[in-house]
């Protein structure tokens, strides 16, 4: 299963997430993106370092007429070519240099309400609409990202 990656996304605070070119993957999460939620000291949590979401789901829900964009969902890696639909938890990923491990379905809340038509943000509920969902991961290996680089499947 490969991928690559199109899009690094980061933000001080909030969606949208913006583009940029490559990002060191921590522990703590990407160099220079903020998350409240995974950011205060008292949460700290190493299960939600990251988030990604699939290009073509993207492309799929603008096709649906909803008004998504990349990044304005908070994911900070839009990935292209990975068959979205059979990940889970536990599935370990490389991309770029560095390794994660899914850890959740990334539950959608109001914050990214404005990329779906009459806010309905439930369409990207795993629950709800499975395969459909970003992926929150930890990180299990620090590296560097830049766009284009390979995302593979390490085990299933």
């Amino acid at each position: 299963m490969n991928g690559l990656v199109h899009s690094i996304n980061i933000s001080e605070g909030g969606v949208p997430k913006l583009p940029v070119s490559s990002a060191k993957v921590e522990y703590g999460g990407l160099e220079g993106d903020y998350n409240k939620f995974r950011n205060e000291k008292r949460n700290n949590h190493a299960d939600r370092a990251v988030c990604l979401f699939s290009l073509e789901r993207i492309e799929e829900l603008r096709n649906e007429g909803h008004p998504i964009t990349i990044g304005s969902t908070g994911e900070n890696f839009t990935i292209s070519g990975l068959e979205w639909q059979i990940l889970e938890v536990g599935v370990r990923i490389s991309i770029g240099r560095a390794t994660i491990e899914l850890s959740e379905p990334c539950a959608p809340c109001g914050k990214i309400g404005s990329s779906f038509s009459n806010r309905r943000f439930s369409r990207i509920d795993h629950e709800m609409e499975y395969g459909w969902s970003r992926w929150l991961a930890r990180v299990i290996e620090e590296g560097n990202v830049c766009i284009g680089d390979a995302v593979n499947i390490v085990n299933t």
